[in-house]
């Protein structure tokens, strides 16, 4: 299933994309089940996909407004660095023992199709095209051999970074108000059998900037369960943002940076395109 949060008419709701168009599981649910979170909270998808099969459309995919998949203001992402050997490269690290973790805020994010707010004080505005995993099953010290699992979905999420504010912390770099997407839905496990398969592509205005086979990801997705659930406990609905490839602007020669009135887009084989206008 492709699962999204959308509004319409300044209504919040969740549901199903199809072919058909858009399937309001919420109204399937009749107050069982509130957002996609609750979904993956109750274990619910087999359910959810039952009643998705062979369903009539409930709204047009035309006029929809894409809202983060998991539409929270305390959404926990746990986002890596450098967890690409060619992105290691471009910017000079050595491939680092354990996983680069910092974390994002949920007010950092916005949906497909949404601004993204280009912050008045940076002038070194950068994308970052990067898979996400969410989060089905939670649990504290998952076994590496489970931590696959443990995953529920995958989607897009674009890390836009500060670039001169990273130097001042991580935490500040990544965490201006509505500098990063999400969306613009979650993909079920199931649909991707083989995740290595993936193809990651971020163009900035037409330009391909980014393209990468998820398989180059160095972090196997078990372990990298295993590692996080070690540290705290994971929850149904949390987010990992597992890097991005090589080609962010800040390593171009010479640097590209996104300004106001461009396009920003991130396309994984499998899961769909994430497209942003920066204002």
């Amino acid at each position: 299933m492709k699962l999204a949060t959308v509004s319409k008419g300044g209504q919040q709701l969740f549901g199903a994309l199809t072919e058909r168009g858009f399937i309001d599981l919420g109204a399937r649910f009749k107050g069982r089940c509130l957002n996609l979170t609750e979904l993956l909270e109750k274990n619910m998808l087999t359910e959810a996909q039952s009643l998705c099969d062979d369903a009539a459309a409930d709204l047009p995919l035309e006029g929809l407004v894409y809202l983060p998949p998991l539409a929270r203001r305390d959404l926990r992402v746990f986002a890596l660095g450098w967890s690409y050997r060619d992105h290691q490269t471009e910017t000079g690290k050595e491939a680092p023992a354990f996983p680069s973790v910092f974390t994002k805020f949920g007010s950092t994010l916005v949906g497909h199709q949404q601004p993204l707010i280009k912050p008045a004080v940076s002038d070194t505005f950068d994308y970052e095209g990067e898979v996400a995993l969410i989060i089905g099953k939670g649990g504290r010290n998952i076994p590496e051999k489970d931590g696959l699992s443990h995953i529920a979905a995958f989607s897009i999420l674009m890390d836009g970074s500060c670039r001169e504010w990273q130097k001042h912390s991580v935490t500040t770099g990544k965490n201006f108000d509505a500098s990063s997407s999400f969306g613009p839905c979650i993909v079920t496990r199931d649909e991707i059998p083989d995740h290595g398969a993936m193809v990651l592509t971020t163009r900035l205005n037409g330009s391909v900037m980014q393209h990468s086979a998820f398989a180059n990801m160095v972090w196997d997705l078990g372990y990298l369960v295993n590692y996080l659930s070690t540290m705290c406990e994971l929850r149904p609905g949390d987010v990992i943002s597992t890097g991005t490839p090589s080609g962010v602007g800040a390593r171009r020669n010479p640097p590209v940076f996104m300004k106001v009135g461009d396009t920003l887009e991130v396309e994984v084989t499998g899961i769909g395109q994430l497209t942003n206008k920066i204002q």
